[in-house]
């Protein structure tokens, strides 16, 4: 069994005016992640937006030291960017469908993803969205440690940093033994 993580394709992320933009680079994906997640719905696999969330007021996440503030709760920030606003909002209400707020870089790290995978059987986990070398890469990490198969689409991730995403993308393959697809 198969599922999809959708990770951060939010308007902070994403739009030209987002807080942590990744701009061209996290806008050219759009289409292909539009069409990966279409068609894991349409497989009926499990689909996860694991989407990053933080208070505006939480003074203790190591975060705010290194970031501006971004993707906060209930904002226009943490909103899906773009179609896949619009494919989320149709699909919401599928059982196989699943909003996860995430704390952390990994979808992992604080959350209930590891037993709501394994509830359902699901061995490898397909990975898209933004960034590539921080919230992909930490996922993906974290994955392996859990000894889940683990599939990048290379044309539904990004990051604002090319050398960090081209690095990123080699080690998924050469140290985590990720499918690059």
């Amino acid at each position: 069994m198969k599922a999809l993580i959708s990770i951060d394709y939010t308007n902070d992320f994403i739009a030209t005016n987002g807080a942590l933009t990744t701009g061209l680079a996290g806008q050219s994906i759009e289409k292909e992640m539009v069409n990966v997640t279409r068609t894991f719905i349409e497989q009926d696999d499990f689909v996860v937006f694991a989407i990053d969330a933080h208070q505006s007021d939480d003074q203790y996440h190591p975060e705010n030291k290194l970031f501006l503030p971004h993707n906060i709760i209930g904002t226009e920030g943490q909103d899906l960017y773009g179609s896949l606003k619009q494919l989320y909002t149709i699909n919401q209400s599928n059982p196989q469908v699943y909003w996860l707020n995430k704390r952390h870089y990994s979808a992992f790290s604080g959350t209930d993803l590891d037993l709501r995978l394994r509830e359902r059987n699901i061995t490898e986990i397909h990975l898209t969205g933004v960034c590539t070398d921080i919230c992909i890469l930490h996922t993906a990490v974290d994955a392996y440690n859990l000894n889940y198969k683990i599939v990048i689409h290379q044309h539904a991730v990004a990051s604002f940093d090319a050398i960090g995403h081209n690095w990123a993308l080699k080690h998924f393959q050469n140290t985590l033994g990720a499918s690059i697809i």
